[in-house]
């Protein structure tokens, strides 16, 4: 049986495994989300160590990337951790993919949504305000973030009710227009186009950063999403990591710098208060803000 809220173990960061961005403490917790023909599907919820159920949080949900078909949570938790000992309630969520769960993007597409709506739904347990929900992601898992904002359809029958939109995006080197590509989706149908954020893309949608290498493939796709963004008066800022290519995010010193600017603007949001708690070294190679002036 997986432990309610009120059994949520404390916790040290950084445990030699993976990276660690900082020495604080919080609190762990896993919750199911959702019970498919392929298995259940799993939040795994880090919560700062002051924590209250009577809290009203942001939170943030962060999907793993892998090209829909492999990958695991752990991949975000460095962040969530780090986003925890800042104050927010951070879930780094489980979806099906192709090679454990012989499943296809758009099934992905589904199980993204079913995650933000089930903590809408569940509010109240967790601790947060459902009117600060961060949907974030790298790659694939960038995708999926953006798609619980904008994309239509896809919808599970048994999900809460209530929205699947998110309130602000964080985008790590995120695949976001698939026009002209095929993937394959349920029944063979392609739904390259039909999973693709970029063209559903409308006035009101939730302000967004987003990261990439200057030696990504991909980038292109995150300026032509920010340039839409511009016509229609929503904020989307582009930053890039000069001659990095895709994935740059998940390694040292990147992993730092990324995290850094992803907490300024989510306190540019009012989601965080304070400056960043990362320290990158004195050494550390710094971001560039797309169209900015050098």
């Amino acid at each position: 049986m997986l432990p309610s809220l009120a059994a949520l173990l404390v916790v040290t960061l950084g445990q030699p495994d993976r990276p660690k961005l900082t020495d604080a403490k919080v609190r762990t917790s896993d919750h199911v989300f959702k019970k498919t023909p392929e298995g259940e599907l799993t939040l795994h919820g880090f919560f700062p160590a002051d924590w209250k159920e009577t809290d009203k949080r942001p939170v943030v949900v962060f999907f793993f990337g892998g090209g829909w078909r492999n990958g695991a949570y752990t991949q975000f938790v460095p962040q969530a951790e780090y986003f925890a000992s800042r104050g927010l309630v951070a879930l780094s969520a489980d979806y099906r993919i192709e090679s454990k769960h012989k499943t296809t993007p758009d099934v992905a597409v589904e199980d993204a949504k079913s995650a933000i709506r089930w903590v809408r739904a569940n509010a109240g347990k967790l601790g947060v305000d459902p009117g600060k929900v961060v949907a974030a992601g790298g790659s694939a898992g960038g995708h999926l973030a953006a798609a619980t904002a904008l994309v239509e359809g896809f919808d599970a029958k048994d999900d809460p009710k209530g929205s699947c939109r998110p309130d602000a995006l964080v985008l790590f080197n995120p695949f976001l227009d698939g026009t002209g590509r095929t993937i394959k989706g349920v029944g063979g149908a392609n739904v390259a186009e039909a999973i693709s954020p970029t063209r559903f893309l409308a006035k009101g949608a939730p302000p967004a950063v987003l990261f990439y290498g200057t030696k990504d493939d991909m980038l292109g796709q995150g300026r032509d999403y920010a340039a839409r963004c511009g016509k229609l008066g929503v904020r989307a800022e582009v930053y890039t990591a000069a001659d990095q290519p895709h994935g740059f995010f998940n390694r040292a010193p990147w992993l730092h710098v990324t995290a850094r600017q992803a907490d300024a603007f989510l306190a540019s949001l009012g989601y965080l208060s304070g400056p960043p708690a990362l320290k990158p070294p004195a050494d550390a190679p710094e971001l560039k803000k797309d169209g900015a002036k050098p």
